[in-house]
């Protein structure tokens, strides 16, 4: 599909609270200005806005979750031993949102959760964003540095001028910095990094979306044997039918659109065995090691998720045609539904 770049600043929602149409596109810097969500009744119980980042090492996958949902909000810590496969998990739920602090528009302000349970503060430093969190067993403080000239992939995906989704992916950002589990404390390794996923947004009660995300460092080798570093960001079904996807490669910082819904390949039966995502412009093969499984039913809120950690491989193009073997990418690939 033929899709819109954006390049100027614009405004996500008109002033009575509907989608503006000038919104509609995407993006490689963040241009939006969601201010119109989760501002007054308009479309109560349907915004939805969060911040999550997720931490990667060779050693433990660290995710920090703040979001308002209108009528509550969630806040998590979660951390993986990638070696035992052993999770710790917080998680602190509040009515309505006055316990997450979002920004309307990234960068522009503190993130904060302020619970008890689990505190949250992410805050944008020059050249990079500072990640602090707290629960009773696990503490970190990290730097996600912001390279000069690298992109992300913004986009809007519309349903109706009532229901649609601003979404940025940040991907492969490095990282440095410490954690501590059980006060053991830890220094991230070198070739550690973080992805942000910043959502703004008017979502129907129903969804469900597949999303995987690969980066590794030399992860890409071109014809001429040259090595580049790869990171992928991947979308499935929430951005059907609509104008818009959330798909790119990122080469040497650089973002590829792909303009072009994705075809997932998965075993619901087995979500260890490997997961396909095939396309015109790319290939790729995601061998799972853990799946991170969690269910809720709380009546008429309910969720399902499977998110696994693993590895990618296969072949990806740029815009210009130029294709590169890739592998080893380490990320993940999730499947989720929601009723919310």
């Amino acid at each position: 599909m033929t899709e819109r770049e954006i390049t100027d600043d614009v405004a996500l929602c008109e002033p009575d609270g509907r989608l503006n149409p000038d919104a509609v596109g995407w993006s490689r810097a963040p241009r939006h200005d969601t201010a119109g969500i989760g501002r007054g009744w308009r479309g109560f119980g349907r915004n939805k806005r969060w911040e999550y980042w997720a931490v990667m090492t060779p050693e433990h996958v660290v995710a920090l979750t703040t979001s308002a949902l209108d009528y509550a909000a969630l806040h998590q810590v979660w951390l993986l031993d990638r070696g035992s496969g052993v999770e710790v998990d917080e998680v602190a739920i509040a009515p309505l949102g006055g316990s997450a602090v979002l920004p309307h528009r990234l960068g522009a302000g503190p993130v904060r959760s302020r619970t008890r349970k689990v505190a949250i503060a992410v805050d944008e430093l020059p050249g990079g964003t500072r990640l602090r969190a707290r629960t009773d067993r696990v503490e970190l403080d990290v730097l996600v540095a912001r390279p000069e000239g690298r992109e992300l992939l913004a986009v809007v995906v519309p349903w109706s001028d009532r229901r649609f989704q601003y979404t940025v992916k940040d991907v492969g950002r490095p990282a440095s910095g410490w954690l501590s589990v059980d006060g053991a404390r830890v220094e991230l390794p070198a070739g550690s990094w973080a992805t942000l996923d910043h959502g703004r947004g008017r979502w129907p009660y129903r969804a469900s979306w597949q999303w995987g995300v690969g980066f590794a460092v030399d992860g890409g080798r071109a014809a001429d044997g040259t090595r580049h570093t790869v990171g992928v960001q991947l979308g499935g079904t929430w951005t059907r039918p609509g104008p818009t996807t959330e798909n790119g490669v990122f080469v040497d910082g650089r973002l590829h659109k792909v303009g072009e819904e994705l075809e997932w390949t998965l075993d619901r039966e087995d979500l260890l065995a490997p997961w396909r995502v095939r396309g015109a412009r790319l290939d790729l093969t995601f061998t799972p090691g853990h799946d991170r499984a969690s269910r809720t039913e709380l009546g008429i809120v309910a969720s399902s998720t499977h998110q696994c950690f693993g590895r990618w491989s296969g072949w990806v193009t740029t815009v210009d045609g130029g294709r590169l073997d890739v592998a080893g990418l380490d990320g993940w690939a999730e499947d989720v539904a929601q009723r919310w």
